[in-house]
């Protein structure tokens, strides 16, 4: 059984998620503010956070930031329903996907299960050699464990999808909708950016080759290809 943290202010919503996500096989456990929230996140004794943005005193981007110093647990965001800004700056702090408010339970499980799939999926349904070497990177699929010029590399477990997605495909560009089903678990929305900036923070821990040229390259219209070794 999956323990789900859900860290809301709103104490109606968060009993009633609680209640849902109790019924669909998960065990549930509600913090009302950001900062006991975070102490409770990076214990170890949850699989996934749910994390609302809009929180009195230390707002959910904070709790976000500081949750990644101590741990790579996944988190999904709740934020509010057009809003961009959240959802990007979300993302960039290290935020494996995001819903927007108001949201139905439903859906929310869904989320919750794509992430939880792609996070805990078994290597039969993955890359199954034990290393996988491209240039300069170096993967451990099973270990969920990735290395940049013989350094170790801080991704979250999203990230480490679609990595491991393009080093496995290196040298052929994969598109957006293929990247979403097997990195994100799910279908890709219209006018959704999720993975251009989940790309993009790759690209910024990964830094660029010796040639200045980067090991990730957009092709335009298609998608993503990483430079095969």
């Amino acid at each position: 059984m999956a323990r789900i943290l859900l860290i809301d202010d709103d104490v109606e919503l968060a009993g009633m998620l609680t209640e849902y996500l109790g019924q669909e096989g998960f065990e549930a456990v509600a913090f009302y503010d950001g900062e006991s929230g975070r102490q409770e996140a990076v214990t170890g004794k949850y699989d996934l956070v749910v994390l609302d943005v809009m929180l009195p005193g230390m707002k959910g981007i904070e709790v976000l930031n500081r949750i990644r110093l101590e741990s790579q647990i996944p988190v999904l965001m709740l934020t509010a329903k057009g809003d961009d800004v959240d959802r990007i700056i979300g993302l960039e702090s290290g935020a494996d996907d995001y819903v927007p408010k108001p949201c139905t339970p439903r859906e929310l499980v869904a989320r919750i299960r794509a992430i939880l799939r792609r996070f805990e999926s078994s290597s039969a349904h993955r890359h199954t050699e034990d290393t996988l070497v491209e240039g300069p990177l170096t993967l451990w699929p099973k270990k969920r464990k990735a290395e940049w010029k013989g350094r170790p590399l801080d991704l979250t477990s999203t990230e480490f999808n679609l990595l491991e997605v393009l080093a496995v495909n290196a040298g052929l560009t994969i598109n957006k909708k293929e990247l979403s089903e097997k990195g994100l678990g799910r279908p890709l929305a219209r006018f959704d950016r999720s993975i251009d900036v989940h790309v993009s923070s790759i690209r910024q821990k990964l830094g660029n080759l010796p040639d200045g040229s980067s090991f990730i390259l957009t092709v335009r219209g298609k998608g993503y290809l990483l430079i095969k070794g």
